[in-house]
């Protein structure tokens, strides 16, 4: 059930695109526990091939420090025999969810006589364009198969070679499985011209999903023909209600949590940017601002915040407007002090959308800032780390959406597929 995989040039984007959608219509109808076996599969494949995936890696790791590109980049890219076993665990973690796949309403007669239900179907072809982490495009193809649907992958120049040795991995468990390797199948060719093919290719791909920096998804957002799920960039505030800071037990709690949200993976998408504290808050300003120093964070903050901390022998950096609205990816943050919780909304409503916090033990201000924030996450009293499809229940994620049609926040399986109306009559016309 396999179809030759041919070099990808500018000429077979479309035939990868017409081997997906024949590989799709294999995958919709397939049972459950036959994709929970494939998973299975691919995740002893994975273990089997270390070596020749490992090696691969060193490549691009070689590469990328040749180039030049910063440590933190060249860190994202690089695998060892550990972090390989993670990546089939998580295979294996997406084999164990429930499949949406099937799921139907109740049906309901209507007046005509006529039942309908809507059932649960996979999306179909799906477009992932992403960056430099090799793992997702072992997350991205288990949750494609999982959900029913194709994938074509993108990923990075700088991965070109650790994809690849994932791919065959991939496509050797599928054809073991009897199933159609072309479920699963990677650009290698790193040219931007054919990212641009694949985003035009709206007849074959049914949705592209972007994963990376705001100016891949504006090239996707400017270039696609086929819909676009845009998500994974947006600004992330933590707003610091006084309530939470008058128990020196909260206040240490408090800290714990900032640092948590900036330092424990700076580079993702849900880790803080912009600290907003509140003005009868300050005394607390100190300990937390101590606690990011300690951990190798660049401080920027407002003339407010800056002078309180240098009142009491702390230096800091002086925040500009553009450190405002500025997801940093990065161990800097910014800190501005405003008057209450009603600044602290308006000024959320004018930068956020991606994941926002309130810590406050006042349940009138909580249930405001729930109300009022319009973001794809809304956390009460914990990191905003925990905006991530693992941490909420979905087994992994493919990307966390942004905006607000169709999915919204983490998507994992559920958000993969969509649904189609099920009409069951007895021989009606319509009069």
């Amino acid at each position: 059930m396999t179809a030759t995989h041919t070099a990808d040039t500018a000429a077979s984007i479309r035939e990868m695109g017409v081997r997906a959608r024949a590989a799709g219509r294999v995958l919709r109808s397939l049972p459950a526990p036959r994709k929970v076996q494939a998973l299975r599969a691919i995740a002893a494949e994975l273990r089997a091939r270390q070596s020749a995936i490992l090696e691969a890696n060193v490549k691009d790791v070689q590469a990328a420090q040749a180039a030049d590109l910063p440590e933190h980049m060249v860190a994202r890219l690089r695998l060892d025999a550990a972090a390989l076993d993670a990546i089939a665990a998580d295979v294996e973690a997406v084999a164990a969810l429930p499949d949406p796949v099937g799921e139907t309403s109740p049906p309901q007669t209507q007046p005509s006589g006529i039942q309908v239900s809507t059932r649960r179907v996979p999306l179909g072809v799906l477009g992932v364009i992403y960056e430099s982490r090799p793992n997702v495009t072992v997350d991205v193809a288990a949750l494609a198969l999982m959900s029913g649907n194709a994938v074509i992958l993108r990923g990075g120049k700088e991965t070109v070679h650790s994809n690849a040795a994932l791919e065959d991995a991939i496509r050797a468990a599928l054809t073991a499985q009897n199933l159609p390797a072309d479920a699963v199948q990677v650009i290698r060719d790193p040219a931007r011209e054919r990212m641009r093919e694949l985003l035009r290719l709206d007849d074959l791909v049914d949705a592209i999903i972007p994963r990376g920096g705001a100016g891949l998804h504006r090239y996707c957002v400017e270039n696609a023909t086929v819909p676009v799920i845009v998500g994974g960039i947006g600004v992330v505030h933590i707003y610091l209600d006084a309530s939470f800071t008058r128990d020196p037990a909260d206040a240490a709690r408090a800290a714990e949590i900032i640092v948590n949200a900036k330092v424990q993976k700076p580079s993702a998408c849900n880790a803080l940017d912009t600290l907003l504290i509140d003005r009868d808050a300050l005394a607390a300003l100190p300990d937390i601002t101590r606690a990011l120093l300690e951990s190798g964070v660049e401080v920027r903050a407002d003339a407010e915040a800056w002078g309180a901390l240098q009142d009491v022998g702390m230096v800091v950096t002086p925040a500009d407007d553009a450190d405002y609205g500025t997801e940093f990816l990065a161990l800097t943050a910014s800190l501005k002090v405003v008057s209450g919780l009603e600044e602290a909304l308006d000024f959320i409503a004018a930068h956020g959308n991606h994941t926002d916090v309130i810590l406050s033990r006042d349940d009138a201000q909580i249930t405001r800032f729930v109300q009022d924030v319009d973001s794809a996450a809304v956390i009460v009293n914990a990191s905003p780390r925990f905006n991530d499809g693992g941490q909420l229940g979905l087994g992994a994620e493919v990307a966390i959406s942004t905006q607000k049609l169709h999915a919204r926040g983490p998507m994992g399986l559920r958000e993969l597929t969509t649904t189609k109306w099920v009409v069951v009559g007895q021989g009606q016309i319509r009069s």
